[in-house]
């Protein structure tokens, strides 16, 4: 995460001042913040505060917010499969 926030620097989009193909890409990763900070126990915004506030920035678009995933739904997914798996 530090990695893609290093790349997003200070451009409010990965490709600059507009909402691209990188940023469609990446957008999909948000639904799975709450899943990476809870199992993780640390906090993404505290870590890496611009990527948080870009992906805010995509979540204002319509088009991202009714296509992304419910992050409680993936939380309860990955905590099936590490049940599968034995993995508590």
């Amino acid at each position: 995460m530090r990695l893609f926030e290093a790349e997003l620097g200070d451009k409010p989009y990965f490709g600059g001042e507009s909402f691209g193909h990188v940023d469609v890409a990446l957008g999909a990763f948000y639904s799975w913040f709450y899943t990476y900070e809870t199992f993780g126990n640390f906090s993404i915004e505290a870590e890496c505060p611009k990527l948080v506030a870009w992906a805010k920035r995509c979540m204002e678009k319509e088009s991202v917010f009714k296509s992304l995933p419910d992050e409680e739904k993936i939380y309860e997914f990955v905590i099936q499969l590490r049940k599968r798996f034995g993995i508590e």
